[in-house]
């Protein structure tokens, strides 16, 4: 490949991952992404990577009692949520 080619398969890539916030930073999502702002416990549970039904509910006690998550490092406010579960699943979750 040329360097004209590769040049123009990266804006293709650029343009096409601007047009999905969550591939804004050119890595795909590695499963469903997830509105921890909007989502029940049920659909955090099924969509984040080491959370469970409890853990799961303590993101939504923790949503109606502090507000919002501004964004994924919002959810080290919920206790056993530390900063690997996080990264592990940063590009599954949404705050809008």
């Amino acid at each position: 490949m040329n360097q004209r080619s590769r040049a123009l398969m990266g804006a293709l890539f650029l343009a096409v991952a601007s047009l999905n916030p969550v591939w804004a930073e050119g890595v795909p999502p590695a499963g469903p992404v997830v509105d921890i702002n909007h989502a029940s416990a049920d659909e955090l549970a099924e969509a984040l990577s080491g959370v469970g039904q409890a853990k799961a509910e303590a993101i939504i006690r923790e949503r109606e009692q502090g507000g919002p998550f501004a964004d994924a490092d919002d959810l080290r406010r919920v206790k056993g949520v530390g900063p690997a579960l996080v990264e592990r699943n940063r590009t599954r979750i949404r705050t809008q």
